[in-house]
Parts: C-alpha cells; structure tokens; sequence
C-alpha cells in the first residue's frame, strides 16, 4: 500500500489500469479529451502488480482497475469518474492538471 500511495502523490494524476482493459482505456481517453495527460502505471506489466491490486481493493476500489489518483487522493473507478464528469465535477478537479504532463 505504500508504493501506491507514494505513487499516488507524486503524479498530479494516477491511473492504475491493466493493458488489456477496455475501461482503463475509456478513462485514459476521456481525460485525454479533458486536456489530461494522465500518467498511468499497468500493473500487469509490474512484477510488484499482484500487491498493488491488493492494496488498491483495501483503499476501497470497487475493482482493482481503473484505480484513479486525483491530486494524491484516490477517486475511484469508471463509475465514480463517468459519475463525476457527468456531473461536471471532473473538470473542476482536473483543472490543476491541464495541459501538465
């Protein structure tokens, strides 16, 4: 847990995701579109991945991936994202974040 949280409030904006999900790839673009630059760590492709998962379900990710980092504070998966940016919520936590990379 203390890798992610370390991870986490290093990056302006975290994604934990997995190369072969097609939800992780939906919010990466999304915050693309936003004018994001997210960075993000694919915990299949760290020898380390299994624990991060782990820790991820223990911080309260609905599921392991997309696990998304806003400003060190974890906001949650696709649901808690599309609810956000439905909401117009999203914008206004990014905006520190624009065009960063």
């Amino acid at each position: 847990m203390d890798r992610v949280r370390k991870l986490a409030s290093e990056k302006g904006v975290l994604i934990f995701s997995k190369s072969t999900c097609c939800l992780c790839y939906a919010v990466h673009r999304l915050f693309k579109e936003l004018g994001i630059n997210p960075y993000e760590h694919e915990i299949d492709r760290d020898p380390e991945g299994k624990e991060i998962e782990k820790a991820l379900l223990r911080m309260g990710c609905n599921g392991p991936v997309p696990a998304v980092f806003i400003g060190g504070e974890l906001v949650g998966s696709t649901n808690e994202v599309m609810s956000l940016h439905l909401s117009g919520s999203l914008v206004l936590l990014l905006k520190p974040y624009q065009n960063v990379s």
